[in-house]
């Protein structure tokens, strides 16, 4: 269906009573929070646009870029961090909280982007790094110094623990998630610290009341400047067992032991990581951002087992924690395996005591969309693989869920080769933005760029999808707009229907007798849908990636959809 037919569409479906009928239903409601409908998108300042030339992205980038976010529908943007750091983890080891790193601007600079968003209705979120520090960072320079420094007890120092061979050794088991030891032994005073992640990255003490203050004062430096909220970096990890015990270790189907890059067991992080005891410190976070006005918002990062965990961070029935703890379920650790969309789909909408889900598909961390078009994800030889993100995102947009994207997933942007070493392959979902078919793909003027652009710049970019219709940005653009002003979109219940074939996901939205429904194939094949009670019934076409067969507008017995197709009606 050509972009003219469902912007048409759109314009029909606003003019019809229905939506007359939602805002009557709706009237008498007190207003939503602005992050509850919203369309998240992550930047990562580095590789989104070079101002100066040097070959790196900068917040004046990002501020010459907010017209263009602003046209695509974004509602808030979640900048990666940009605080001073020595770059062992590119950015997420911080050396100072409350500063910009001059490689990507100054303060005056984040000021006028918070302020020139605000001027396009648009919010700025940070990304708070509140589990570790940078080993540069004067308090951890503090810390290490001496036992007796007023600041040795903001991290996690303890005694070596000797083995039965007599050998000093770490205290315990637990293991770092880039390989090896948790712990590093530190000379200057004989002990070992703990760092979760990258030995230069050691865990502050959430244990310690005096370390919580100092970081909600951290926070509360650019809530005063007037940001929206954050995104709250390994969040779940904040605490460890105090007792220091053992953990098991992770063992694969057969029980083998699993071993990390560097040979070493794995551990499960049963003590170390989504402990009980961190929700009390969360409750207190919330209630210090709730201080402020303008529905300040908690977004965290959880990679969570299961619905029920995920609900924990919401605070349960209470609501009283994290606004928007992500589901990594549906989208992140998923294949294109109908079931499970279905499942964790019907999870999110039935066992969070209806607070609102927030679906993420990709971020800086994992691996584009991209990954869905490979055979080993689910996706058929040979597949469409613009066709299987259009159906993807078709579900991201219209489900009851707040939406986070990364940049560049509206145009498609691919992952890039993978480094050999290991501490950089992360770097292959972070290439640079793609803006147009020139130098460095509209990134820089600069002769190189901190990543190679990709190769297929000259296809895949803002300019050229701009200009074609059916292209995957302007299929962003389209259902990010009937997500913002169809209220059966924005107000209505979900659930989800089988279809009678399991290659179908399709579910209604729906306030009082008013429906939209959305049918989506994951098959590689063409797929009956069964419209069951839907039947017989008259729908408006507001999106779809095919042209639907239907006489006069009436939905058939069923609804034939193509590979990878996806469907969106508004019924009569």
């Amino acid at each position: 269906m050509t972009r003219n037919l469902l912007l048409a569409s759109l314009v029909l479906s606003l003019a019809f009573p229905i939506a007359a009928h939602a805002q009557k239903q709706m009237q008498n409601s007190a207003p939503d929070p602005w992050w509850k409908h919203a369309v998240f998108y992550e930047i990562y300042p580095r590789s989104f646009q070079d101002t100066n030339g040097d070959g790196m992205g900068d917040l004046n980038g990002i501020t010459s870029r907010l017209d263009y976010l602003h046209d695509l529908g974004v509602d808030a943007i979640w900048i990666a961090p940009c605080f001073p750091s020595p770059l062992v983890d590119f950015g997420y080891d911080v050396s100072d909280y409350d500063a910009i790193d001059p490689q990507f601007g100054t303060m005056a600079d984040m000021d006028r982007l918070i302020s020139e968003a605000a001027k396009r209705h648009m919010h700025v979120l940070l990304d708070m790094v509140v589990n570790h520090s940078s080993d540069q960072h004067p308090w951890f320079i503090a810390s290490r110094s001496s036992k007796t420094d007023p600041k040795r007890d903001w991290y996690i120092w303890r005694d070596g623990k000797v083995d039965k061979d007599g050998k000093m050794g770490p205290p315990n088991n637990w293991h770092s998630v880039f390989g090896g030891s948790a712990w590093q032994f530190d000379p200057t005073t004989g002990q070992y610290y703990y760092h979760r992640f990258f030995v230069q990255q050691p865990d502050l003490n959430w244990r310690n009341p005096v370390v919580e203050k100092a970081m909600y004062d951290q926070m509360r430096f650019w809530l005063d400047r007037g940001v929206a909220g954050f995104r709250l970096d390994s969040i779940d990890t904040l605490l460890e067992d105090p007792g220091l015990g053992d953990e098991d270790y992770r063992r694969d189907a057969k029980g083998e032991l699993v071993r990390d890059r560097t040979g070493q067991p794995m551990t499960t992080g049963e003590k170390t990581s989504n402990l009980p005891e961190i929700h009390d410190i969360i409750r207190r976070m919330r209630a210090m951002i709730d201080s402020y006005p303008g529905d300040r918002v908690l977004v965290g990062e959880t990679y969570l087992p299961n619905v029920m965990e995920l609900d924990k961070w919401y605070g349960g029935a209470a609501k009283d924690e994290l606004q928007l703890p992500m589901d990594t379920q549906v989208g992140v650790r998923n294949t294109l395996n109908p079931n499970l969309w279905r499942t964790r789909l019907e999870d999110a909408e039935t066992s969070l005591h209806g607070s609102m889900p927030l679906l993420v598909y990709d971020n800086h961390d994992n691996s584009r969309l991209d990954r869905y078009c490979r055979e080993s994800n689910g996706a058929a030889p040979g597949a469409d693989c613009g066709q299987i993100q259009k159906m993807l995102e078709t579900i991201l947009f219209t489900s009851r869920a707040a939406a986070m994207m990364y940049y560049g997933d509206e145009i498609g942007m691919s992952t890039g080769p993978m480094p050999a070493e290991p501490t950089r392959r992360r770097d292959a979902e972070r290439t640079p933005m793609q803006w147009t078919q020139g130098k460095n793909a509209g990134f820089s003027t600069g002769e190189t760029t901190w990543l190679p652009v990709l190769p297929n710049f000259t296809t895949v970019n803002v300019e050229v999808e701009s200009k074609d219709r059916d292209s995957l940005l302007e299929w962003h653009r389209s259902l990010i707009a009937l997500r913002r002003t169809n209220l059966l979109l924005r107000e209505g219940g979900q659930k989800t229907f089988s279809a009678v074939n399991d290659n179908i996901v399709a579910y209604t939205r729906s306030v009082g007798d008013k429906q939209i429904v959305v049918v989506t194939n994951f098959s590689g094949t063409a797929q009956q849908a069964d419209m069951g009670a839907l039947a017989g019934r008259k729908v408006h076409v507001l999106q779809a990636n095919f042209a639907p067969d239907m006489a006069n507008g009436v939905l058939k017995n069923s609804l034939t959809l193509p590979a990878y197709g996806a469907f969106v009606g508004e019924i009569d």
